[in-house]
């Protein structure tokens, strides 16, 4: 099988057709495009997500911390809690150990979530250092914003820009291979994109407003999670690529190694619906905070495809991230 996140069709085929066993208090469980589980806690509900981080080698305590935050953010919830888990090869130093709980600890404080615990191991069944965080939300029941609540006619708003996270990786891990080929000053701009990876801002924005759905961008990048923001509420996207932001960084990188930035993982953006109605005051609130955010497209009904100039083109399933084609 290839490297990344298996197939859609395989997911479906594998690995959810055999979670069979159902309980009450779930609320939400596995779907295609969506970001967390939801569990029925009386007028509130608790929100988790889990991911781990396998593409990165640079930062990746910070990453791991906000990689399942913006999964519960995309719920509009707020995290509380966070449990982590580091597998580490034979040769992992404890200075190495001691930098990821670094990084982790400032990023949990920036965003106002407590490391509840986890679990820290040597072993050679990894050849690199992997990390799998778990993050815990909670909000009153009537609160609650899911992938699959998109409606037909919905205004697809995205925050920040396309391929964020996926170039500020490339240009901490792969330097030596892009010197010569991008700038310096590319170069330490998109090292700086892992500063904007958090999405609770814009989460918790969002949910105030009311957006219907909202689905942070990972692997297979922004176009990735359109597809699949459409896909959990059986319905398809339009998306206008000229309307896609990318920062120039971006697109020297993506342009030099010969991967599309639009599927390059990308957490740190985005993706929503809102009813026509309210996009202005839910542009005006990113606005006013600071938050970069643009219309990208619309909910549709059939199947989903992409506009570029005059040019209409089927949008399909994610495949393969980007990343792993040079990493």
């Amino acid at each position: 099988m290839k490297v990344g996140k298996i197939p859609t069709e395989l997911l479906q085929e594998l690995i959810f057709s055999n979670i069979k066993h159902k309980r009450a208090e779930v609320l939400m469980g596995s779907g295609v495009g969506e970001d967390c589980a939801v569990m029925d806690f009386g007028d509130y509900i608790g929100v988790l997500s889990t991911d781990p981080i396998t593409g990165a080698s640079t930062e990746i305590g910070s990453l791991a911390v906000h990689i399942s935050c913006n999964d519960v953010a995309s719920n509009g919830v707020e995290p509380v809690g966070l449990l982590l888990t580091i597998l580490a090869p034979p040769g992992t130093t404890e200075e190495d150990l001691r930098r990821i709980m670094e990084d982790a600890n400032r990023t949990a404080c920036e965003v106002d979530v407590e490391i509840m615990g986890g679990h820290t191991e040597i072993t050679d069944a990894v050849n690199k250092i992997v990390i799998s965080t778990t993050a815990v939300g909670r909000q009153p029941k009537n609160g609650m914003i899911l992938s699959k609540g998109a409606k037909l006619g919905d205004r697809l708003i995205m925050t920040k820009h396309g391929g964020l996270e996926g170039a500020a990786i490339i240009a901490h891990d792969l330097e030596d291979k892009l010197q010569g080929k991008v700038s310096a000053e590319d170069i330490a701009e998109a090292k700086a994109f892992s500063k904007e990876i958090s999405v609770v801002k814009e989460g918790k924005i969002a949910g105030a407003v009311g957006v219907n759905s909202m689905h942070d961008v990972t692997e297979g990048g922004v176009l990735g999670a359109l597809w699949e923001l459409g896909a959990a509420s059986s319905l398809g996207v339009c998306v206008n690529i000229d309307d896609i932001p990318l920062r120039s960084a971006t697109k020297e990188i993506a342009g030099s190694l010969g991967i599309d930035p639009l599927r390059l993982i990308s957490s740190g953006v985005m993706v929503m619906s809102v009813a026509p109605s309210k996009k202005e005051k839910l542009l005006e609130e990113f606005s006013k905070n600071g938050v970069e955010a643009a219309d990208v497209g619309e909910v549709i009904s059939g199947e989903s495809y992409t506009v570029t100039g005059d040019q209409r083109k089927p949008l399909g399933a994610p495949d393969v991230d980007e990343l792993f084609k040079v990493i």
